[in-house]
């Protein structure tokens, strides 16, 4: 065991990892439900957080290497007046929810394009979702929420 200690949707944190354990494992162990694991080799982006402002698939993200970092959970999203955050409420506007399965990551990884740029193009948001799959909405719906979303944080 490992003892690491890093930042969690704005609070330290510290645990015992394995070796061979990923972040998702301990997001998983702290609780945390929102990253999904669906395919288990960072192919699907169900399991999307983010590490240090980038989007990382947590599945394969290897938990010892946390130590010192910071990490921002879906969960971490909600604003401190308890409202939901821009993203998760366009999501739900637009219609870019049906199953949820992959929401979660789809919001992360759209939540680091916002964080690094402001005013993406249509492009931009489909590039930063690309290892997103959702089988249930198509795409539409999730790149006219994360445009949506992006005009509304301008705010």
């Amino acid at each position: 065991m490992k003892a690491i200690e890093f930042t969690l949707n704005g609070s330290p944190a510290s645990v015992s990892v394995e070796e061979d354990w990923n972040l998702l494992r301990v997001l998983s162990d702290m609780g945390l439900s929102g990253a999904k694991e669906g395919c288990g080799a960072g192919e699907c982006g169900a399991c999307t957080v983010i590490v240090d402002g980038v989007a990382v698939t947590s599945c394969l993200y290897p938990a010892a290497e946390l130590d010192g970092r910071t990490v921002v959970t879906v969960e971490g999203l909600v604003l401190e007046s308890g409202s939901l955050h821009p993203l998760q409420k366009a999501f739900m506007e637009y219609g870019a929810v049906q199953c949820g399965f992959c929401t979660p990551g789809m919001i992360m990884s759209a939540k680091a394009l916002l964080d690094a740029t402001p005013s993406p193009t249509e492009q931009q948001v489909k590039v930063a979702i690309a290892g997103n799959i959702c089988r249930c909405t198509g795409y539409r719906q999730i790149v006219d929420a994360v445009l949506a979303a992006a005009e509304e944080m301008k705010k």
